[in-house]
């Protein structure tokens, strides 16, 4: 069967929408899997799922089941009452990783809101008011908000939205000396990303993971890991940090796949990291809401088994194969292949954007990312057969950017 050509990419107006996102006049309305179907009826094979939400894949039957009985019941109500399944949901996460409590939130960049709240209250607790700092990298996204953008290694999020906030600092990624000198009587915590998504998905060793560890140690540093794209199992261990020996973090966010597209996000703590966050230290209307608690807890359920972690292994390793042979056919189009597990970074010669609706094209759905990459965040369910048909696409793919770029030579 021959794939239908996709449209091409145009920012599509809207006279209701803040125009705030470029958009593909894509339109999809349901999902199965794997696949999303656009409202006349095409299939894609979506490996953004989401950018890495839709973990467990589209309609997952649980996911759908537990929302319909939850939402039979109890949609909504206030943090003032005690809400049951939030501590199911924060005593398997707790048991699952190395914190103590948990806050839940609606999104990534509300975990990370708390995370950075928890670590200034952590030093204002211990009597050091003025260790405030925030030390990030070049590179990191770490969400939209206020704060968020601050703390992201990216100035052109912050164009237009006043002066830079006092407390956050910004380093070159991988700079060890660098981030050895930065650290002083200000410093409140480290805040990094084990592996970068919007960055151009680029890994963390392992080594340095274990040598943040010890550097925090060493000058009384909290250790903050946004695992909100790389973690749940996106590496192929529940967190990528775990792939590290003794780099526990001290507070961690965590979203995306939490929820399997239901939006839930949670910032974990150690009782010590957290102990300056008591009653009225923050808040949230809508966070820990049951119908959320609910979807969040099956999920979870699903992503901390063995068989889908060795999965997400077994997928990304016959992608790491398949991409290195496609680097080797296509060296004008791909440099490098990047990331861990199941995040994959591709980084192009041919312009990002393009090769994205090359892949549209060829009825693939890929993300973009930093530094002229593309990434790979297929729905970790993805089996084999539909590895091996993303990679017969991107191939297109590349056929299509190699012969664009011999046309207009």
């Amino acid at each position: 069967m021959t794939d239908k050509t996709a449209p091409a990419t145009v920012s599509v107006p809207s006279d209701h929408i803040m125009a705030v996102y470029s958009r593909t006049p894509l339109a999809f309305e349901r999902g199965e899997g794997a696949r999303l179907y656009t409202t006349d009826g095409v299939a894609y094979l979506d490996c953004m799922a989401g950018i890495a939400v839709n973990a467990l894949g589209h309609a997952n039957p649980k996911l759908v089941q537990v929302l319909k009985d939850q939402a039979e019941k109890l949609w909504h109500v206030s943090n003032i009452f005690t809400i049951p399944g939030q501590e199911k949901l924060a005593r398997a996460l707790t048991e699952a990783t190395f914190a103590d409590e948990v806050f839940f939130t609606n999104s990534g960049a509300e975990a990370i809101e708390c995370a950075i709240k928890t670590a200034r209250k952590y030093h204002w607790a211990n009597g050091q008011p003025e260790r405030i700092d925030i030390i990030g990298f070049e590179g990191s996204f770490h969400g939209r908000t206020i704060a968020a953008v601050n703390a992201s290694g990216n100035p052109s999020y912050l164009e237009g939205f006043g002066p830079p906030l006092p407390g956050f600092v910004h380093l070159p990624y991988g700079d060890h000396e660098a981030l050895k000198a930065a650290i002083g009587p200000t410093t409140a915590a480290i805040l990094i990303e084990p592996v970068q998504g919007e960055g151009g998905a680029r890994a963390l060793p392992d080594v340095c993971l274990a040598g943040l560890r010890a550097l925090c140690d060493e000058t009384g540093t909290l250790l903050i890991y946004d695992e909100i794209q790389c973690g749940l199992g996106r590496t192929g261990k529940l967190f990528a940090y775990e792939w590290a020996t003794d780099a526990r973090p001290d507070i961690m966010a965590v979203a995306k796949a939490l929820g399997g597209g239901f939006p839930v996000g949670a910032c974990l703590a150690t009782a010590e990291a957290g102990k300056g966050m008591v009653v009225g230290s923050h808040g949230s209307t809508y966070g820990g809401n049951p119908l959320a608690m609910a979807v969040g807890a099956a999920a979870l359920e699903e992503l901390v088994k063995p068989e889908l972690l060795a999965h997400v292994r077994e997928v990304a390793g016959y992608f790491t194969q398949q991409l290195a042979g496609l680097v080797e056919r296509f060296p004008d189009v791909v440099s490098d292949i990047r990331g861990k597990g199941l995040l994959i970074g591709i980084k192009l010669h041919t312009p990002n954007r393009e090769f994205m609706q090359y892949a549209r094209d060829a009825h693939l759905l890929i993300a973009g990312g930093g530094d002229n990459c593309v990434r790979l965040l297929p729905p970790l369910t993805l089996t084999i057969a539909e590895a091996s048909e993303a990679m017969e696409k991107l191939e297109r793919a590349c056929e299509i950017a190699r012969a664009r770029t011999k046309a207009a030579a």
